[in-house]
């Protein structure tokens, strides 16, 4: 049976996650009481109905003062040796507060402060969420993602069984737009020659194969990647070894488009070659 226990900071998507592994064929159920973990695992894994052998839940802030037992209740499932992900939506402040400015909706924690100050809610959720984020095995930051591109990382995510398997995500990203927090490593290669700067490219990415002919000539442009694939080959038994479950890569250049494009779509198909499960996410390559 697979078991998600969904979780992470108010505003960061954790609804349209649920949902996108609804379309996927899992049981969803969403805000479940965290003492209710345990028991409703085992109705799960009892029941005769297949459709509840792929299970998400919802388990956040929203419970209130039951939420401090999520703790106890991980800790039960973990004795048992019951077998569950957790899956982590993060997202930085500044985008939160934009979010609750727009949809003009009350946060959980407001009514902490006497204020009713969603920045001091939002800082405190942050603060609470902590050790949590630190137990997840996937971590997905929605910070700059459209609610289309959480639906692709979920789904790409979940797609196929996720009990026990090892998943690399390859990702591309602008630093102009900000360093992904879910990042496990994180490669600048902005030292490389920039497309950007030739007329005929500028205006195409990583996806055009003139790009990636014009990135991949160079003599150093070559080096590196032997140089980062033979890093990689290396690093990623020691990661399985450790348990994760997923090894976010990230390739950072000026803008996401051009050189960072290029260079995750070439890892990406250099782990599927190894027989290595990877996904391949690009973060900002059709910003403006």
């Amino acid at each position: 049976m697979e078991f998600i226990i969904i979780t992470g900071l108010s505003g960061a998507g954790k609804s349209h996650a649920l949902h996108a592994l609804e379309d996927i064929g899992y049981y969803c159920v969403d805000n479940l009481p965290p003492m209710l973990l345990s028991k409703f695992w085992d109705l799960c894994d009892k029941s005769s109905d297949s459709r509840m052998k792929r299970v998400a839940v919802v388990v956040d802030i929203r419970g209130g003062e039951v939420f401090d037992t999520m703790f106890d209740e991980m800790s039960i499932l973990n004795a048992d040796g019951k077998k569950y992900k957790v899956l982590f939506l993060d997202a930085k402040n500044d985008i939160l507060l934009i979010r609750y400015k727009e949809t003009r909706r009350k946060h959980p924690l407001a009514e902490s402060f006497s204020s009713g100050s969603t920045e001091d809610a939002v800082k405190l959720e942050k603060e609470l969420m902590k050790p949590f984020k630190a137990r997840a095995d996937y971590i997905i930051d929605t910070s700059y993602m459209a609610l289309k591109q959480l639906k692709e990382r979920v789904t790409t995510m979940f797609a196929g069984d996720s009990n026990d398997v090892f998943q690399v995500t390859c990702l591309s990203f602008g630093f102009k737009y900000g360093i992904p927090l879910e990042a496990d490593l994180l490669f600048d290669v902005r030292c490389l020659p920039n497309p950007y700067y030739i007329k005929e490219l500028k205006e195409l990415t990583g996806l055009d194969e003139s790009v990636r002919e014009y990135v991949m000539k160079f003599p150093e442009t070559q080096e590196f990647v032997e140089k980062l694939i033979s890093f990689l080959d290396y690093s990623l038994p020691l990661y399985r070894g450790e348990g994760k479950s997923e090894l976010v890569i990230a390739i950072g250049c000026t803008g996401g488009k051009h050189r960072s494009v290029t260079l995750a779509r070439l890892l990406n198909s250099h782990f599927i070659e190894i027989g290595q499960k990877s996904n391949l996410h690009h973060r900002d390559i059709w910003k403006a």
